[in-house]
């Protein structure tokens, strides 16, 4: 049996017919050009201090990048907390939508759209990576994306873009492509949500992740910076746990 502290990780709402005793999972899904590692870095600590298990599918690069996703979560049983960082917040907010009764909660950092990917810098940012990775090859456009930043970003994104391998610009070019929810599919979420995102993050702006607060009938907004997630890993899980747990108590 969990304890107190814990309790907060291990006991789903009662009105959806799970005991409070059962174990609670969280699947997570990565952003674009990312992995499961980085993912794992931000929440693994998090939910363990709450009692929650992590599973972290690694993507699987590709033109089917997008729906491999969809199918890890398609493969979870129970109720479970979904959600991940950027692109993969969209895809699980997108999966729950289409699974109300399989979703125990919403774990959504840094959202990057809402609706149509339009001019979202993060979709601008990825159509260009994925041209650039096609036309020069991999190794050429990633010292490109890595001058100029945070030297714990250019191995985050040095790690991710190897691993991707020969799928990597069919990737980002169709994660870039990929709508996000809208408002309106949003409001059908009735599970809490916490929402977090970067105040100096500009590809993922902070008026994305407040209007998704705004559309969720039970969401909080997290905050922290991209200067703590370059120090943390798990400043960013933090941020998203907390207000996923202040949803939770406050409705």
């Amino acid at each position: 049996m969990p304890n107190q502290r814990n309790r907060a990780g291990w006991a789903l709402d009662k009105d959806r017919g799970v005991s409070v005793t059962e174990p609670l999972m969280a699947v997570l899904l990565p952003g674009t050009g990312s992995d499961e590692v980085f993912v794992r870095s931000v929440f693994a600590g998090p939910l363990a201090a709450v009692g929650v298990a992590l599973r972290t599918p690694a993507p699987e690069p590709g033109k089917d990048l997008v729906r491999a996703h969809l199918r890890a979560l398609d493969e979870t049983t129970g109720p479970v907390l979904v959600g991940g960082i950027s692109l993969g917040a969209h895809l699980a907010a997108s999966w729950a939508v289409r699974n109300p009764d399989r979703c125990a909660g919403l774990l959504l950092a840094l959202p990057a759209w809402t609706g149509d990917p339009g001019a979202a810098p993060a979709a601008v940012t990825a159509r260009y990576s994925g041209a650039d990775v096609r036309a020069r090859g991999t190794e050429a456009a990633l010292a490109s994306a890595v001058g100029g930043v945070e030297p714990w970003l250019a191995d985050e994104l040095s790690r991710a873009w190897t691993g991707h391998g020969a799928g990597l610009a069919d990737s980002l070019l169709v994660a870039a492509e990929e709508p996000a929810p809208t408002p309106a599919d949003l409001a059908t979420l009735a599970v809490p949500a916490g929402v977090a995102c970067c105040t100096d993050d500009p590809i993922h702006p902070v008026e994305i992740a407040q209007g998704w607060v705004d559309a969720l009938p039970r969401a909080e907004l997290g905050r922290t910076t991209l200067a703590a997630l370059g120090a943390d890993r798990e400043a960013l899980g933090r941020a998203t746990v907390l207000a996923w747990l202040r949803a939770r108590f406050r409705g």
